[in-house]
């Protein structure tokens, strides 16, 4: 494979783009994958040199080995866009995905915990009185208030948040920054993961990301993970407990409570609409729950 080729392309997500760079390794793991088909299939060295129909061989050998429909729609999009970069570029006259259709993707809602689970667990002496389980109910209390991302969360410094006004500002995707409301809860969370810090490590730099370790390191994803899944254990039995099932638990809940749906995209930071949409889902099968067991000749 020509690496020269997947090379200029992924510094274009990197420098001009300004992807993240969990997307730019997926998007690499994606064209490596392909590359390495059309040479050991094809013979071909270049990705330049692919025609649509290896495109769609290549998709008919994922489907056959098992891979889900949605993994093979974001290796879709993966090459969509960089054939779309090699024709800005002059490097191929026509983007040969055009050729390509998607398969079909069924919709699938998105996990959450129940509102009674989230009460339980908050209710609950869960959370330990020493650093870690003050740091951790913060956490916590952060995710389910504001459903900001996790590396939201990961970056989040000291003067992001402004306690007169009961804000924090977070750098979303491509850099986007965005002002998400407090609620009470949240905010004595942080007051006292404020306080414990001070008394463990000092005042905390006004720069530095404020969630960190016991040693007073910057908090990695697998800690925040691993917090968040020893907690909602004690709660729930659904298959994903992650910090991205809180941020569509909060979406969930404001939902089945009324909120604007344009106001939930704000706050989740949602470039369209759609993305948001797909939490009604939810909402209207917790209505189709409520009316079966309500009305008379449900």
């Amino acid at each position: 494979m020509n690496k020269g080729t997947v090379t200029a392309y992924l510094d274009y997500l990197r420098y001009e783009r300004r992807m993240s760079p969990h997307t730019v390794t997926a998007y690499q793991i994606d064209l490596e994958q392909f590359g390495s088909y059309v040479e050991n299939s094809f013979q071909l060295n270049d990705l330049v040199e692919v025609d649509a129909d290896v495109v769609r061989t290549w998709i008919l050998t994922l489907m056959e080995e098992g891979i889900t429909t949605r993994s093979i729609n974001r290796k879709i999009s993966c090459l969509k866009s960089f054939y779309n970069y090699q024709q800005k570029m002059g490097k191929v006259e026509d983007n040969i995905m055009r050729q390509v259709v998607s398969p079909k993707m069924s919709k699938r809602l998105p996990h959450f915990v129940e509102e009674q689970d989230m009460e339980r667990l908050f209710s609950l002496e869960l959370f330990g009185a020493d650093f870690e389980g003050i740091r951790d109910r913060a956490i916590i209390e952060l995710f389910y208030s504001t459903g900001m991302r996790e590396s939201e969360l990961l970056n989040i410094k000291l003067q992001d948040i402004d306690f007169y006004e009961k804000t924090v500002k977070v750098l979303g995707k491509r850099n986007k920054e965005r002002i998400i409301p407090l609620n009470h809860s949240a905010i004595e969370a942080l007051e006292k993961y404020f306080a414990v810090y001070r008394d463990r490590f000092g005042e905390m730099n006004k720069n530095c990301c404020i969630f960190v370790t016991s040693k007073n390191r910057k908090m990695y994803p697998g800690a925040i993970y691993n917090i968040v899944r020893k907690y909602l254990d004690c709660v729930t039995t659904i298959d994903k407990r992650s910090p991205h099932v809180l941020r569509h638990t909060f979406a969930t809940h404001m939902l089945n409570h009324g909120a604007d749906i344009n106001a939930i995209k704000e706050i989740l930071g949602h470039s369209s609409l759609a993305a948001t949409q797909v939490y009604t889902h939810n909402s209207i099968e917790k209505l189709k729950t409520i009316y079966k067991q309500a009305h008379p000749r449900a």
